[in-house]
């Protein structure tokens, strides 16, 4: 039997995932009246500015529409100052005794009712020019156009989502990552982040966000990795690796040979320093890496383990030891 004494060392858990870098925030934009487009100024790709006209809509409809918005607050001026003309003569004539008060008291009325027609007439203009600039579809913000929808002559309805916008500002790092590592990167872990395509290009990051729903389909988690400070060269839709900060552990490290179930649990084979037997010793494993194991506990330091030959013992037999492994095993 080859074997190994227990030495626990300090270890920090490497754990490196690639992802996307997505926008902060990703806004659909759309028209908020329906038409046919007749001008489209911007396609994907494009940087836009705040209040950049992105398209247009066939207004003809919403022209007339304010013309007469300012045909009946034009009328309704009118009458409000022969209605105020009125009433001010009735009111002078009321106060030298030459008309009746139920006379007085129509005119008034007609008076108030023409204040109240123009305020209706001027709300309905407002609303006018508010429908003729809604045929304009313009950024609300500065950032990058990430997807058109609509091209000229197409008919839109209102709602209906015409460009995506990611704004400039903040970059994310959009991972998926295995349910059983979520809690080794709560919200506000430091990452390390490299470009893909070349790792010479580094920013520091941390976690911001943790979806709390697991997908279905992949058994992962969604989580959002905010980029401090990001380089131009991370663009929207480069790749970028994150290896995640863990806390260091005192760990036990051992070679995958050692490793052997107890009833479906992970256990390794331990041999009592004086009579030679072995038994099994439950471990709780850490991480498994490329041919080695990471131990967290169940392993007292200086004891004896066996690496070696494991599968052909049972409980409390007598072992020959041939070979004597220093601590760290292979694969270290």
């Amino acid at each position: 039997m080859t074997v190994q004494t227990v030495g626990y060392a300090s270890y920090s858990q490497p754990l490196e995932i690639s992802g996307d870098i997505h926008a902060r925030l990703n806004v659909d934009l759309s028209f908020r009246v329906s038409g046919q487009i007749v001008e489209r100024t911007a396609d994907v790709g494009t940087h836009v500015k705040p209040g950049d006209v992105l398209a247009k809509l066939d207004d003809a409809e919403q022209q007339t529409n304010l013309r007469a918005a300012q045909a009946s607050r034009d009328a309704a001026q009118a009458l409000l100052v022969e209605a105020e003309a009125t009433y001010q003569r009735q009111r002078q004539l009321l106060d030298q005794g030459f008309t009746t008060r139920s006379r007085f008291d129509q005119v008034e009325q007609q008076w108030l009712t023409a204040k109240n027609t123009l305020t209706s007439a001027e709300s309905a203009l407002e609303n006018a020019r508010d429908e003729l600039s809604y045929t304009e579809l313009r950024a609300p913000s500065a950032g990058i156009i990430t997807a058109r929808n609509v091209e000229v002559g197409q008919v839109v309805q209102a709602a209906q989502a015409a460009f995506s916008l990611a704004e400039d500002g903040g970059r994310d790092v959009v991972l998926d990552v295995q349910e059983t590592l979520v809690n080794h990167g709560p919200p506000g872990t430091p990452v390390t982040l490299k470009l893909l395509s070349d790792p010479s290009v580094e920013a520091s990051g941390r976690v911001r966000e943790v979806s709390p729903v697991v997908d279905a389909r992949t058994g992962t988690v969604r989580v959002k990795v905010e980029i401090i400070d990001p380089p131009p060269q991370m663009a929207l839709g480069a790749v970028a690796t994150a290896a995640v900060h863990l806390p260091v552990n005192d760990v036990v490290v051992l070679p995958w040979s050692s490793l052997t179930s107890d009833r479906g649990h992970p256990a390794v084979w331990r041999v009592a320093p004086d009579s030679k037997t072995v038994s099994l010793a439950p471990v709780e494993v850490l991480a498994y890496e490329r041919e080695r194991l990471i131990l967290r506990s169940g392993l007292d330091e200086g004891a004896t383990i066996v690496v070696k030959g494991g599968h052909m013992l049972h409980e409390g037999q007598v072992v020959d030891i041939l070979n004597e492994q220093p601590a760290g095993g292979e694969g270290k």
